[in-house]
């Protein structure tokens, strides 16, 4: 969660990731996915939720699974009415490093520095949470495939 308010540099305001067993059933995962987010949002109150297109992978059962757990977030930030945004992986990377093929790294050493933190944000995919969040506010929404309502009030929080 990024925070971008007028005159004040961005502010992490949380990250971190969803942990869920490889021995539950996939339903209980999704549903421990789907209930964090809802939490998050409750708590924050965010205007939008940016979250990275879908990706494709050689591993379909990877490919799928992911897809999963990415329709159960549009779920519950829909459910919220809270307006999401859509950013390809290889936007982020440029937008944040500046490269579309920038490696995890640098795309975490990026986020450290502009978000002005001692050390990078932990596991790498929280860091890449960050950078989807960024780059929503870098590109100020322009490039942004809104999958649902517009923003009722810009500028604020991007999850």
């Amino acid at each position: 969660m990024v925070d971008a308010l007028p005159r004040v540099p961005y502010r992490l305001v949380e990250c971190g990731i969803l942990r869920t067993r490889a021995d539950e059933s996939l339903p209980a995962r999704l549903r421990l996915i789907y209930d964090g987010i809802a939490e998050l949002i409750v708590r924050h109150r965010p205007d939008i939720v940016a979250i990275e297109t879908a990706f494709y992978s050689k591993n379909v059962h990877t490919m799928a699974v992911l897809s999963h757990a990415r329709g159960v977030i549009l779920l519950a930030a829909e459910t919220a009415q809270v307006t999401i945004a859509e950013y390809a992986p290889r936007l982020v990377k440029k937008t944040v490093v500046g490269s579309g093929s920038a490696l995890k790294p640098q795309v975490a050493y990026m986020v450290t520095q502009l978000l002005r933190l001692k050390t990078a944000p932990s596991p790498a995919d929280a860091a890449d949470g960050v950078a989807i969040a960024l780059t929503h506010h870098l590109l100020s929404g322009r490039q942004a495939r809104p999958l649902s309502r517009a923003a009722r009030s810009p500028g604020r929080a991007a999850g």
